[in-house]
């Protein structure tokens, strides 16, 4: 009998509070017909449609990755007949059999999530050592004790190439899986083609009459999402015979790795904007629209912070927080809670040290808007300070937050990975871009040189860093007047 846990980590938590809030979000986007009207703007662009199209693939698998479980094999038996059938308690006992049933046995006691579920051929191919992508021996010569005496040999690799036959090629292997990827992708997207096509036509026959909307780029989004079901499906398929990114120094897969850092890069910057968003907001509007000591008090604040070196106040605060969890190791029952909440206290040190910007460009946008006649107005009429901010300042800020956040995002991504680099980022056993171009720094020293563990990270994030910024500049484009 598999128990069943389900382990809620901090940021777990804030990511899925953050899905909550973005799904409230496109609520009220539908409810306003101005804000359907620019956001079809938008994604009228097709860079945008594309750049729009892999965010949400990037957010989707560290959605699948923030779901934990822990699965613990009992050693007594439950006595079944004395539970109810369709009773929560037999449900639960159900779903922990099913996906007890699904997790290798090696793997029972540790803390997965649903991405690790589906890639858990991945954790269990762990190598000797060093191996480069496609192959079939490990990287480096060994010395190995044979019949003819001492000799330097490629050991074979344990989990790699293990489904080939006498006479067969790598290339010629790769070539027949990469053609049935390519149909399967095909036929994935002609699916989803299908189906779309078919709401589109029910939405065009029950669309009010004489309303006209602008056509978007669905060429452009079915060639892109045909080529991420082929890309992913290609990676995925390709792991279960061979180290498609290769293994690292003991032996892990890389692409593994590369892809359970997604998780990290999109929290850093998604949840940052958590953090910084109250405080910008609340200070950068006071401060234009209640002038006087507020605004001194406020300036005097974001100045002094601006006047420290960014990297420097991170990796102090880091330092300080990281000697706090050394001597409070009572609070973590595992590993993976004392790096997730490393990761937390990360997430909050940014936040804090990058409102600055944002809440000096809310400042000076209030200054102009509380001496426009609407809110001169409302001031006679007697209407209070913060309803004046609520209906009438606070709604002609919001594309500009919007604007600032979106901007950003790839610069909180990069600062994650700058600092990991550094020593003073997330957790070393926490997955991360970051942590793995630290590996590689001295892996490109070595001879023969190590190069698919930087590559590999370089390419995640550099795919990640582009579509937000490519994103973003549509964004600003569409939303803020002046940049026409």
């Amino acid at each position: 009998m598999t128990d069943v846990s389900i382990v809620m980590l901090w940021t777990d938590i804030l990511l899925w509070i953050l899905l909550v809030v973005f799904i409230f979000g496109i609520r009220s986007i539908r409810r306003s017909e101005q804000a359907r009207k620019q956001w079809r703007k938008i994604f009228q662009s097709k860079i945008a449609m594309a750049a729009g199209l892999i965010l949400s693939t990037y957010f989707a698998l560290a959605m699948l990755d923030s779901v934990h479980f822990r699965f613990i094999e009992q050693t007594t038996s439950v006595d079944h007949s004395a539970v109810e059938p369709w009773s929560l308690q037999a449900l639960q006992q159900d779903f922990a059999e099913f996906t007890g049933n699904l997790v290798h046995d090696e793997l029972h006691g540790k803390t997965l999530s649903l991405l690790d579920l589906g890639m858990q051929h991945l954790i269990l191919s762990t190598e000797r050592t060093y191996s480069a992508p496609f192959a079939l021996t490990e990287y480096s010569t060994s010395i190995v004790y044979n019949e003819e005496g001492v000799q330097q040999q490629y050991k074979l690799l344990k989990y790699a190439g293990q489904h080939l036959q006498d006479g067969d090629t790598i290339s010629a292997d790769v070539f027949l899986q990469t053609l049935y990827v390519f149909v399967f992708s095909l036929f994935t997207t002609l699916v989803f083609w299908l189906v779309h096509g078919y709401f589109r036509i029910k939405a065009f026959i029950f669309r009010r009459a004489g309303q006209k909307l602008e056509p978007l780029p669905w060429k452009t989004f079915y060639l892109t999402l045909f080529m991420l079901i082929f890309a992913l499906s290609w990676l995925y398929h390709l792991s279960n015979f061979y180290h498609v990114l290769g293994t690292d120094k003991v032996g892990q897969d890389v692409l593994y790795q590369s892809i359970k850092a997604i998780r990290t890069g999109v929290m850093i910057g998604l949840l940052t904007t958590l953090v910084m968003l109250p405080l910008a907001l609340f200070l950068g509007i006071s401060a234009g629209y209640f002038k006087g000591l507020v605004d001194d008090v406020i300036q005097y604040l974001y100045t002094t912070l601006n006047s420290i070196p960014g990297v420097l106040l991170i990796a102090a605060a880091v330092l300080v927080m990281q000697s706090i969890l050394n001597t409070h190791n009572d609070w973590f029952g595992s590993t993976e809670e004392r790096a997730d909440l490393r990761l937390l206290f990360l997430i909050l040190i940014l936040g804090i040290t990058s409102w600055t910007g944002l809440c000096r460009l809310l400042r000076a946008e209030t200054l102009k808007i509380s001496q426009v006649e609407y809110v001169s107005a409302a001031k006679a009429f007697g209407l209070g300070g913060f309803s004046i901010i609520r209906r009438h300042i606070m709604p002609n800020l919001m594309h500009l937050v919007l604007i600032a956040l979106v901007l950003d995002f790839s610069g909180l991504v990069l600062a994650e990975a700058v600092l990991s680099y550094v020593g003073v980022g997330v957790d070393p056993t926490t997955p991360s871009w970051g942590n793995m171009i630290n590996q590689a720094r001295l892996e490109m020293a070595r001879e023969p040189m190590v190069w698919w563990s930087l590559l590999s990270a370089f390419g995640f994030m550099f795919i990640l860093v582009l579509a937000a910024n490519l994103f973003s500049d549509r964004v600003q484009w569409v939303l803020d007047p002046r940049a026409h």
